[in-house]
Order: structure tokens, then C-alpha cells, then sequence
């Protein structure tokens, strides 16, 4: 008996094609390696996170993706790589540098799809999960580099490298660290409250080696200033005053130790002053007096277009020109600083978009939970670290920061979702 073409099975590969449930599993998959590999490498978080959009795109709902792109979250992270785009207009710069400055606003392009999927995908802690256990065994790694600086895939004497680092530099290894001990508080606590002692004591070695990682074998002075004030975000939000006190107590004695323990984090003020003027005397270059020197003239340039700047990629050439009468000067396209840097290029205009965007994302991870606490912590990590750097814009610190927000946006978003439906069946049933 034949089969009609009406009853005839579907063959599996056409089956699969549009299967929204095998995607989104894909898509998941490749963002847990995107996790995995970014403490590690450049290339492969690339090449996951390209294959990732793939995946999450390939079966969106695209009228779902518009209403989200609708709210701030969304459309201030994209208004600033529009921003970015457009200030190729009034800039003066070789196409080639308007394009190099554009590139490194282009991931925040996959904020919006990170938080559209994980708003629906059951797998996000999964990929906070990925990032802790790639994190701890990076830092076992460096750990052993400390010991045996052979072992280190850094050439001597290349920049980044120094004692401990395996991969990348010290900035980035230092900031992956200490968001990872930092975040480790809250789940530490709750343990503790359960009376589940060996989870917490576990959980607790694990961000104690973060700490002493970052205290005695790479020093870095933005992770170690910026660790208290999140410590301090943590206690105000969800530790009562007593056992804050204690926290404080027991940071205080931690940042003593630290002090007398290592003499790179010895950076007062009176040690950012003798570095200045021995780098304006010319005895030596310093970095506390080039990054002085480099912020006094962002001002100086943000002075003269203080509305939308001088236009994307017009950093190195005005550096170039400010540079002329001093050969001693170097000359960068990044000011270490996110605010000066946005505002040279795109002026009082890109700075408000900026800020705006870290206050919405501000505002989503309001409330408690680990997810919300996790996401909190990442836009505050950013923003006080964007002080020293441009980390928006740099790769490692940028990725970061569009993965922690997209994931526990979309997170928090599908928990919000369920107890507003919760509340309506409840409201329905009474």
C-alpha cells in the first residue's frame, strides 16, 4: 500500500529545521562556551558568540524582539553605536581609525538579543556557572605561572604580562576575579543562613583564592579600589546594620593586610603627585602621570566641541596635534577614562546616552535574588572601573559587561513575567 505525500513522515532534517526548542538548546550551548572561553581567549569568544547569534536568531520572534527593543535597556545601548556611526560625519579622521573606533561599540548590537533569549531559555545560571569555573581554574593556573613564569603563553617583557599571568593582562584577569569573589558574597550568605556550613566553606575558599590572588600575586590597583564599594553596595542592600559593621571590620583588616603586604597598592596621594611631576620634570615616565597628562587634555579637546565632540575616531589625531611641540608625549586613541573617552568623540551627547544607559541597567536588577544581585553587580563593577579605563570598550571588560546584563536582564525580565502571571491567577482564583 503507498503512502500519500499528506501522511508521509516529515523527514528529520526538515523536522528539526525550525524545532524552537532544539535552537534555543543550541543557542545555550554556545553561550555557556562563550562563558568558558572568555577568561582564556579572544578568538574563540568571537567565534561562539557569532555561531550563539546564529542560533538565537535563526527561530526569533521577531515582533516579540521589536516590542523589547522598545524599552531603554535596549535601545540606549543601541542609540550609542548609532551615535558612533553617525559621528563619522563631522569627524576628521581617516576612514580606516572612524572604523577601528566603531568596533568596539558594535557588541553592545547583542545586548538586546541576550536578554530577548534568556528572557526565555531556562539555562542562564548555567552560564554564570561557566564563567566561576572558568574563572577558578584560570586562577589555579596563575597561581602555578607565579611559581614557574615559563609556564606563562606571554613573551617576556610583553604588555599585560608580569607575575602570574597566563593569558591576557593583569587588568582583565583582576576584573574576572574580583566580580567572581565579589558575587560569591550573597549565595556564601545565604548558605551560611541555611546552616549548610560546608557549601558556604567551600564557596568561601574559592573567593578567599580569588582575594589572595589578586593581593599578592597579580596587583591590580582599579580591582583592589573598586572591590569596596561593591562589598559596600552588597552590605546596603541586603545586610543588616550589625552584621554590616562586621563586613566593614573585617574589610578594613583585609585592606591592612593588603597594604603592608604589597607595596604596588601603596598609591596614595601624595605617591600620584611625586609620579606627576616627576613625569612633567621629564626624570622617568610614569603611569599615575601619563594618565594625568592624558585626562587634562581629553578636557582640553571636550572644551573645544563640547556638544557631539570632535567625531568617531578623532582620539589619536588630536592627541597627534597636542603631541607635536612635545616628542617626549605619547600619543593614544583611548584616554583611560569611558566617560572622557566618549565625550571627545561625541561630546555632551554621548555622555548622556552613556549614563543613561548604566542607569536603566541600574534600575532592572532592583529587588533580591542572586540573579538580580549578579546583574547589579556587573553595572557597578563597570562603571567604577570606567573611571581608570574604557572598559565599554575594551574586549574582555566590554564582553563582561554584555553578558552579565543580557543574561540576568533576560533572567530577571521571565521571573517578573511568572509572578505577574502568579498574581493574576491568584487574583483570578480569589
Amino acid at each position: 500500500m503507498s503512502v500519500s505525500a499528506e501522511t508521509a513522515p516529515m523527514p528529520p532534517v526538515r523536522r528539526h529545521w525550525r524545532d524552537r526548542t532544539l535552537w534555543t538548546t543550541v543557542a545555550d550551548v554556545f553561550a555557556i562556551l562563550t562563558a568558558l572561553a572568555l577568561p582564556w581567549s579572544t578568538s574563540l569568544v568571537a567565534i561562539f558568540i557569532a555561531l550563539w547569534l546564529c542560533a538565537a536568531i535563526w527561530v526569533m520572534d521577531w515582533r516579540a524582539f521589536g516590542r523589547l527593543l522598545k524599552r531603554p535597556i535596549c535601545y540606549l545601548p543601541l542609540a550609542l553605536v548609532g551615535l558612533a556611526v553617525v559621528g563619522t560625519l563631522w569627524s576628521d579622521a581617516e576612514r580606516g581609525a572612524q572604523l577601528k573606533a566603531i568596533s568596539p561599540t558594535l557588541k553592545l548590537l547583542v545586548l538586546p538579543v541576550l536578554i530577548y533569549h534568556f528572557e526565555r531559555s531556562s539555562r542562564g545560571m548555567w552560564v554564570f556557572i561557566a564563567f566561576l569555573v572558568s574563572c577558578t581554574l584560570l586562577m589555579l593556573v596563575s597561581c602555578l605561572v607565579a611559581f614557574d613564569p615559563s609556564l606563562s603563553l606571554k613573551a617576556p617583557g610583553e604588555p599585560g604580562g608580569g607575575r602570574g599571568i597566563f593569558v591576557k593582562n593583569y587588568i582583565a584577569q583582576s576584573q574576572e576575579f574580583a566580580l567572581c569573589a565579589v558575587a560569591l558574597i550573597y549565595p556564601i550568605f545565604n548558605l551560611l543562613r541555611s546552616n549548610r556550613i560546608w557549601q558556604a566553606a567551600a564557596l568561601g575558599a574559592v573567593a578567599l583564592g580569588f582575594l589572595v590572588n589578586m593581593a599578592l600575586v597579580t596587583v591590580s590597583r582599579t580591582a583592589i579600589v573598586t572591590m569596596p564599594i561593591m562589598i559596600g553596595v552588597f552590605a546596603l542592600l541586603h545586610l543588616r546594620r550589625r552584621t554590616s559593621l562586621i563586613l566593614v571590620g573585617v574589610m578594613i583588616a583585609l585592606g591592612g593586610l593588603v597594604w603592608f603586604a604589597t607595596p604596588d597598592v601603596r598609591w596614595g596621594p601624595q605617591r600620584m603627585l611625586k609620579d606627576y611631576q616627576q613625569y612633567k620634570s621629564n626624570e622617568h615616565v610614569t603611569s599615575v602621570g601619563q594618565r594625568l597628562e592624558f585626562w587634562q587634555k581629553s578636557l582640553r579637546f571636550i572644551s573645544e566641541a563640547p556638544v557631539i565632540g570632535h567625531g568617531t575616531g578623532s582620539m589619536r589625531g588630536l592627541f597627534e596635534r597636542a603631541a607635536a611641540d612635545q616628542p617626549r608625549d605619547q600619543v593614544i586613541a583611548n584616554p583611560h577614562n569611558q566617560t572622557l573617552n566618549i565625550a571627545v568623540q561625541w561630546g555632551t551627547v554621548g555622555v548622556v546616552l552613556l549614563y543613561a544607559m548604566w542607569l536603566v541597567h541600574l534600575l532592572l536588577f532592583r529587588g533580591e535574588g542572586l540573579v538580580a544581585w549578579i546583574g547589579l553587580l556587573v553595572v557597578v563593577q563597570n562603571i567604577f572601573t570606567s573611571l581608570f579605563n574604557s572598559h565599554i570598550f575594551d574586549f574582555h571588560e566590554g564582553w563582561m559587561y554584555v553578558l552579565g546584563v543580557g543574561v540576568a536582564g533576560g533572567m530577571v525580565l521571565q521571573e517578573r513575567v511568572r509572578g505577574e502571571a502568579a498574581e493574576s491567577i491568584g487574583t483570578v482564583r480569589s
